[in-house]
């Protein structure tokens, strides 16, 4: 990832709404949620919502997926561990800090990152 990307991304997270939507996308993983959906889980207006998953998908955060009628948004897992590598690359100068990379593993289709 290059520095262009990675401020994308970080510019789309600082703010609170695109912060809580991308968290509740990480949250159901592969699934995802439809507009509809995060609009009443997080009771934020249709329209805005609109607004910041145009945000987020435009920084790479987040993918749509068109399903029938409905779309479907899930979080850009591949963007979010790129972000976390470049953010902790080199962490300590290569010295022992005591943290464990972060590695991300797929089981039964969802998507997750655990130290």
């Amino acid at each position: 990832m290059n520095e262009e990307q990675i401020i994308k991304s970080l510019a789309a997270l600082a703010h609170p709404v695109r912060l809580r939507v991308f968290r509740a996308l990480v949250v159901v993983g592969a699934e995802g949620l439809t507009p509809s959906a995060l609009a009443e889980q997080l009771g934020v207006a249709a329209t805005a919502l609109s607004f910041h998953l145009k945000e987020l998908m435009h920084a790479g955060m987040v993918t749509q997926e068109r399903i029938s009628r409905h779309l479907i948004y899930r979080a850009a897992f591949e963007q979010m561990n790129g972000v976390l590598v470049y953010l902790t690359d080199n962490c300590c100068a290569g010295a022992d800090c005591g943290q464990t990379s972060l590695t991300c593993n797929s089981t039964a289709g969802q998507a997750c990152c655990q130290p």
